[in-house]
């Protein structure tokens, strides 16, 4: 086959085309789109300025902004106590500590949740798909999952510790 330069700038038109409508594509599954098509599912529903006043700047980001903390910047990835890491936005009990494991990330890791306390969107804000982590009861964006964790689930819940509280048990 012989490369013309019309060949040449109609494949680079083409291309840019592709990556033009993926990056349309991600747009429309963004966190945000998947926020707004559960917009009224949630039992915790409060307007942005209460938000803002209930938490701190960098949990409103994370939280309410699908934001991500530095890595290695939570006490929370060091914390091997007995208890319950629940939602900071509504205090909904999320991760049992038995079910936390250094995942070598920098972020909080679980192999579970708890029965009924996430819900899962896909996320393709970032040109690829990801399974978006979103407290059950305020909608809060806590982190995401992978299917790279350890047994029994191969499930690494990579949450973001200010999303996060501890409680002792």
């Amino acid at each position: 086959m012989n490369f013309t330069r019309r060949r040449l700038l109609l494949g680079g038109a083409a291309v840019a085309a592709g990556i033009a409508s993926a990056g349309l594509l991600a747009a429309c599954v963004s966190p945000e789109t998947a926020r707004d098509a559960t917009a009224g599912a949630f039992e915790v529903e409060l307007a942005a300025d209460e938000w803002r006043r209930r938490l701190t700047p960098e949990q409103y980001e994370v939280l309410r902004e699908a934001g991500t903390e530095r890595p290695y910047s939570s006490p929370l990835n060091d914390e091997h106590g007995r208890g319950v890491f629940g939602c900071a936005g509504c205090m909904l009990d999320l991760y049992a500590s038995d079910t936390k494991f250094d995942s070598g990330t920098g972020w909080p890791s679980f192999w579970q949740a708890l029965p009924n306390a996430v819900r899962e969107v896909a996320d393709a804000a970032l040109g690829m798909t990801r399974i978006e982590v979103l407290c059950r009861r305020c909608g809060g964006h806590l982190g995401h999952v992978f299917p790279d964790g350890p047994k029994p689930t191969g499930l690494r819940y990579c949450m973001n510790g200010v999303a996060l509280v501890f409680r002792s048990t």
